[in-house]
């Protein structure tokens, strides 16, 4: 059975993608801890990151890495903020958002209601920074 992740990468499920290639997507999450925060997603189903190839998880860092730096570009930031932790689907995803301090690191300050503009206008944020970044071939349009 496919993981809700799967579904949004085929489609089934929309979803606000601001990277897409062979091995893995980018998009926003619905539940925030910050205005930008992403999931890096391999299109594999793997449900633990223990279990996923070293190649991915190298792959997988790499392009939460350059999204990050596109994040700090984007949203001003001082850091990009990372998080690996999987209980909440059975998918392998990486957080990457914006990080202003450690209170940003909680699962707790998680906005379940964010607002849809906001949200439209924070992938056109970072598609535009992963753009001018030199890796608009990873970009969709929306």
């Amino acid at each position: 059975m496919s993981t809700l992740f799967t579904k949004i990468i085929n489609g089934d499920i929309p979803g606000r993608f601001i990277w897409k290639e062979e091995d893995c997507v980018s998009f926003l999450t619905i539940g925030p801890l910050t205005d930008g925060h992403v999931l890096v997603v391999p299109r594999e189903e793997v449900d633990k990151w223990t279990d996923a190839s070293p190649e991915l998880v190298s792959k997988l860092m790499a392009v939460s890495q350059t999204i990050g730096q596109a994040q700090v570009a984007a949203f001003g930031a001082p850091r990009a903020g990372v998080i690996i932790a999987g209980f909440e689907v059975e998918h392998l995803h990486i957080h990457v958002f914006p990080a202003y301090g450690l209170d940003n690191f909680s699962f707790a300050a998680v906005n379940n209601n964010p607002d849809p503009d906001v949200m439209d206008a924070s992938a056109e944020k970072l598609r535009v920074a992963l753009r001018d970044a030199g890796h608009g071939e990873f970009v969709p349009e929306s």
